[in-house]
């Protein structure tokens, strides 16, 4: 990694409060600001992500009615689709259901008007072609096979070094010392971000991917104001990168390509942010998954150490049971029959992957982890189509090794502490893991 310190030395940017610190404090002085989920099929509530009370509810829909309407809810009316084959044909048709910021961008909360004026949330992801297609161009080549084997040694030798780590006898948290330490670090090697300011990637990270956030003027300025630090810092890196010549990082090859046009500040800090959440919070919550559900389901590690050529397949079995991403939303272009339900033109459009990679016509026991799966495959947790995730590569090697490396260094976390959900309609995961290793 390139010694890039002294770029950062002097930029000023906060590591606190934490984003759950903040909301925690904000709800605690206005009570009143809290939302109220009281329609059956409203799964917009984020208490109901964090107790995995929604997956009941998704089960009914899913037998009940896969495709359906809920209206008058704190995210407006808004459209639950709940299987993967619903969710495979509606993002088969980019053209009908847009995921453009003007048409309405990509999660289930809608902009403010300030937002909106500002560019706040133009990212490619929320864009539509041609625009989308030209930026993913300029990112894809970071993502490649070849980019992957590259990038494998570093990859490994930080998961030894991470894992080689790890207290023996004593309580910690799995989230904290393995699934961020091995996400942020990896962040920061394909961006070439100094090291020594990793941990400010996780904390910008945090920020993003909150909905809540963004739900109140208050913390929607605090997370204006953490954005613009975020965006100093990255624009100062990518100003060095474009009076150097051409590198492998992400930043550079951002910088070098033909496809990636010149962008406004707003629009920078948005897609800097998107790419921040995309590397950290997916394979980060994966990661935490993989300890909390190998100690669940001890049969299937047993498995692993037993075939490890089974280890592919048990990565992408550990993304559907996980799902990170718990949702994306597109918007209807133009009228639209689905599954017998009329979706009329302007219509916001959920695609629930938390509930699709639970689809019992798809997935055989879809509650249960299964590491031989023969169809884990299928899962929709990144995606379908012209805007599956560009980064799943990276994702599935980092997981891939991590697994490798937990048998061969006979890594068995045991949790015997908390586990906490994050409370959060959009990433799906955890924020403690309270695991112990035996002894060696």
């Amino acid at each position: 990694m390139t010694d890039q310190a002294d770029v950062l030395a002097d930029t000023d940017y906060r590591l606190s409060p934490s984003a759950q610190e903040a909301l925690d404090k904000y709800l605690g002085d206005h009570p009143e600001a809290q939302t109220v989920h009281d329609q059956p099929w409203d799964v917009s509530d984020p208490k109901k992500f964090g107790d995995e009370s929604v997956h009941e509810i998704f089960k009914e829909m899913r037998a009940q009615q896969p495709v359906n309407k809920v209206t008058g809810t704190p995210q407006g009316d808004y459209w639950n689709i709940t299987t993967v084959k619903n969710i495979q044909h509606v993002e088969a048709l980019p053209k009908i259901f847009a995921s453009g910021y003007e048409a309405g961008g990509m999660v289930i909360q809608d902009s403010t008007e300030e937002a909106k004026r500002e560019g706040r949330g133009k990212t490619f992801i929320a864009m539509d072609a041609p625009e989308h297609t030209k930026r993913r161009r300029a990112v894809a080549p970071a993502f490649t096979p070849a980019e992957m084997v590259r990038l494998s040694g570093r990859v490994r030798e930080r998961t030894i070094e991470v894992l080689e780590s790890l207290p023996r006898g004593e309580q910690f948290n799995w989230v904290e010392k393995v699934s961020i330490e091995l996400t942020t670090g990896m962040l920061a090697i394909i961006f070439d971000f100094p090291w020594e300011h990793r941990h400010a990637l996780t904390y910008w990270s945090d920020w993003q991917s909150d909905l809540r956030l963004g739900a109140t003027k208050e913390l929607e300025d605090l997370r204006k104001e953490i954005t613009g630090e975020m965006g100093m810092c990255m624009y100062k890196l990518w100003q060095q990168r474009l009076n150097a010549p051409p590198a492998p990082d992400l930043l550079s090859r951002l910088i070098h390509s033909e496809e990636m046009p010149e962008m406004d500040p707003m629009e920078f800090s948005a897609n800097m942010s998107l790419l921040i959440v995309g590397a950290v919070d997916t394979t980060r919550n994966t990661m935490s998954g993989i300890a909390e559900g190998f100690h669940r389901f001890p049969k299937e590690r047993a498995k692993l150490e037993a075939d490890p050529s089974l280890i592919p397949n048990a990565v992408q079995e550990c993304i559907r049971f996980v799902t990170p991403v718990a949702h994306m939303r597109r918007t209807a272009q133009e009228d639209y029959e689905l599954d017998g339900q009329t979706i009329k033109k302007g219509d916001k459009v959920i695609l629930w992957y938390k509930s699709a990679n639970r689809d019992e016509t798809v997935f055989d026991d879809p509650y249960a982890l299964k590491v031989d799966r023969e169809n884990a495959r299928r899962h929709v947790a990144f995606g379908y189509g012209v805007h599956r995730c560009v980064g799943a590569r990276l994702a599935e090697l980092q997981l891939r090794t991590l697994i490798e490396e937990m048998i061969r260094l006979d890594i068995r976390p045991r949790v015997t502490g908390k586990v906490e959900r994050l409370e959060n309609v959009f990433i799906n995961g955890f924020s403690k893991v309270e695991v112990t290793l035996d002894p060696a």
